[in-house]
């Protein structure tokens, strides 16, 4: 048997209303099945998202199925995925989402002829019945180039202000060279200090034109959607980002984005915790509170002065928290 082009990571949980044709486009993506393996992983579903995997993997012959008992989060799901690939190429694909046909064969060829250690797409957003092309915020398509130059300037949005897991596609070297791997669960913002540590050190990247992948919004069972405590890992993800920016050689030099990511992030966490309940949210502000305390002061005040005036008074309180000038 051949082995698979690329192997296709599919973590998911009470996913049952969409998963069935997220897995219908994988059969659409190259004429020979054998192109690529499934991994899925029932993460503690309760509904019939683990039935539809195992059904789907029967029409691939290469397919691994995997289930938690109990949901084990996003980041270690994913990881749990990677132990099993084959073939020189990988990607992430989310239960609620799917693919155009040919998505994958296309990313495959563009990877081998580039020669890089991984390729980005845009994606398209699903709301209701509205769709809306989300660029890749990269002024360059099909150069090869090196990823930590993607990274700045830090006043606008880059490469690691969009961190989609699932918006590309990956050579096994990442893998080998301990890049491929999320942070042990994290439940949401996984991607955050992933996608840092990818362009810090990976050798090479690009951004390249393919059929589409499709995100679906407004999911009511998305993370993004929910108010509980996962919401509280936003703040140990970005905890994760400073010590992976510090121990860098440059750090000085990507130190203002990380602030700047970090201020504005937390902004907008601080506005949602505002309708979760008081000691959730007062666990919020502290996790805030606490990851603002390592930023440098100096950066903090030239980041912050450029600003509007709302992310500023809602910034206003924690900051004197931590000693920080707003």
């Amino acid at each position: 048997m051949r082995t698979p082009l690329v192997t296709v990571i599919l973590p998911a949980k009470d996913a049952g209303e969409y998963i069935g044709t997220t897995l219908e486009t994988l059969t659409r993506q190259f004429d020979d099945a054998a192109a690529v393996k499934l991994v899925a992983i029932d993460d503690g579903s309760r509904d019939d998202t683990g039935a539809l995997m195992q059904q789907y993997a029967q029409r691939f012959p290469h397919a691994t199925v995997l289930r938690n008992p109990t949901a084990r989060g996003l980041a270690t799901a994913r990881n749990q995925g990677l132990v099993h690939v084959e073939g020189d190429a990988f990607c992430f694909l989310d239960g609620d989402d799917w693919m155009q046909p040919r998505r994958l064969e296309v990313l495959v060829a563009r990877l081998r002829e580039l020669e890089c250690d991984f390729v980005r797409t845009d994606h398209v957003t699903v709301t209701g019945g509205e769709r809306a092309l989300i660029r890749a915020p990269h002024p360059w398509r099909d150069r090869v180039t090196s990823p930590r130059d993607a990274i700045l300037p830090e006043n606008e949005s880059t490469m690691v202000d969009y961190p989609y897991a699932w918006a590309g596609l990956f050579h096994r070297r990442v893998i080998d060279s301990g890049l491929a791997a999320f942070p042990e669960g994290l439940f949401t913002a996984e991607d955050r200090p992933w996608i840092w540590r990818l362009h810090l050190k990976a050798a090479s990247f690009a951004v390249v034109d393919a059929p589409a992948l499709l995100y679906r919004r407004g999911v009511a069972t998305s993370l993004t959607q929910v108010r509980d405590r996962r919401q509280l890992d936003f703040a140990r993800a970005m905890n994760e980002v400073i010590s992976v920016v510090e121990q860098d050689a440059q750090a000085e030099r990507f130190l203002p984005k990380v602030v700047w990511t970090a201020l504005a992030l937390s902004s907008h966490h601080l506005v949602r915790a505002r309708r979760m309940s008081p000691p959730l949210r007062r666990e919020m502000r502290a996790a805030i509170r606490d990851m603002l305390g390592r930023l440098p002061a100096d950066e903090v005040t030239e980041v912050l002065g450029r600003f509007d005036g709302p992310r500023r008074r809602v910034l206003a309180r924690i900051l004197r928290q931590t000693g920080r000038a707003a």
